[in-house]
């Protein structure tokens, strides 16, 4: 740490990372719907609030549609913001969620990352946020307990950069890290407050200079509109590779920015993960280096954007590639981040085919011997052996190659 500050060591589950997080970064108004597995998050930083350790205005509301409306007057108002939902929840907060982004509004959202129903389900799955990731938010997943907290506070960072000014989501897996419990070093909040400076909105609301918000657009200004989002969209991720650069200079621990590489330098394959099942894909890694086999790791932080230059950097001359999604998308029969991964490296020179896995939905425990399993079948494309562009871990081998060649057969 910069500072001769001692961080304090302590145990705390996930969502009690997030409410430290947001408590540190000191946001003037909180409001939040409690919804399975995000409902801890938002009593603790009630109890905060009650006990006077954050001085943070809490809203009491009727549903995560008024949630999220809530902060878009506080934010307008000059005011830190921070919400929280999952799964359903951010079904239901789907129009203010668009008008959050399309807005320009830099409020913070954690996303405890849940299986979406029907069949019904209340278990970890990153459906939920994988399913509006184009609605112009910026998506960063995380892997551990301490990763939720620093990104709570690297997210208002970065939100609030002007070069950005857009609102960010930070999802971590339910239950897999919002209920369990890990070691935690909490920064001391001076150092914080030198990290993360008081909120200074572009635009903030005053009755004493009345100004229309949102009026109806005609369509040559919104279009103007639509491609200034993008375009800081896309510098959101250079943004944060600073942003976490400081932030290692600040705390003493960084995370790659967009994407953290893991043993990739020498690897003949790599494997893509994101969220909790990291952990699991180290620790493969691990096992198989030590059987002689070059196999490297690459940990997807940053969603949205996605960090394409990067990963295509990273991954050319590699023999063989694979992604494993904790969720699906229902028009390709396959995960979310295998088909960007694929729209990625189309066309590039040099770089494989991507394979993908899909294990974990349901709150499903995504294994070692999962990780194993998914890198032994890109070992085997290296050497040319085949096998179906889609696997489905979680299910008999032989189901789930017939289901992905009999889906291609139809496109």
């Amino acid at each position: 740490m910069a500072s001769g500050l001692k961080a304090e060591v302590t145990a705390a589950s996930g969502n009690k990372a997030a409410a430290i997080g947001v408590k540190l970064s000191r946001p003037g108004l909180i409001s939040a719907y409690p919804i399975t597995p995000q409902t801890p998050l938002v009593e603790y930083l009630a109890d905060f609030v009650a006990r006077g350790i954050l001085d943070a205005e809490m809203v009491e509301v009727e549903s995560e549609h008024s949630a999220l409306s809530v902060l878009h007057g506080a934010c307008l108002g000059g005011l830190r913001t921070f919400t929280a939902t999952s799964a359903v929840g951010l079904a239901l907060m789907f129009e203010p969620y668009l008008r959050t982004s399309t807005l320009r509004l830099p409020i913070v959202m954690a996303i405890a990352n849940r299986e979406i129903t029907s069949p019904m389900t209340v278990w970890g799955g990153q459906q939920d946020s994988m399913t509006v990731r184009d609605a112009g938010w910026i998506q960063l997943y995380v892997e551990d307990n301490q990763e939720i907290l620093d990104s709570v506070i690297m997210a208002y960072r970065l939100a609030e950069d002007p070069r950005v000014v857009l609102p960010v989501n930070v999802c971590y897996d339910g239950f897999f890290l919002s209920h369990l419990v890990e070691r935690i070093e909490i920064p001391v909040q001076d150092v914080v407050d030198r990290f993360l400076p008081p909120f200074q909105p572009m635009i903030r609301l005053d009755s004493r200079d009345v100004l229309s918000m949102d009026p109806l657009t005609p369509g040559d200004l919104l279009t103007r509109y639509r491609f200034e989002h993008t375009q800081a969209l896309a510098r959101a991720e250079g943004v944060l590779d600073e942003i976490d650069g400081q932030f290692r200079s600040a705390f003493g621990r960084g995370y790659g920015g967009a994407l953290e590489a893991y043993r990739t330098d020498d690897a003949e394959v790599v494997l893509i993960t994101t969220g909790s099942m990291t952990g699991a894909a180290r620790v493969a890694i691990e096992n198989l280096r030590g059987e002689g086999h070059s196999v490297g790791l690459i940990k997807l932080r940053l969603v949205r954007p996605f960090p394409s230059a990067r990963l295509v950097e990273l991954l050319r001359g590699k023999k063989a590639v694979g992604v494993v999604d904790r969720s699906v998308s229902f028009g390709w029969g396959a995960g979310t981040v295998y088909t960007e991964l694929k729209q990625t490296v189309s066309g590039q020179p040099g770089i494989s085919v991507p394979h993908g896995f899909i294990a974990g939905l349901g709150g499903l425990d995504i294994t070692i011997e999962h990780m194993e399993r998914a890198l032994t079948t890109l070992l085997k494309a290296a050497r040319g052996q085949a096998g179906p562009p889609v696997t489905w871990l979680d299910l008999p081998h032989e189901s789930t190659g017939a289901a992905v060649a009999a889906a291609g057969a139809r496109r």
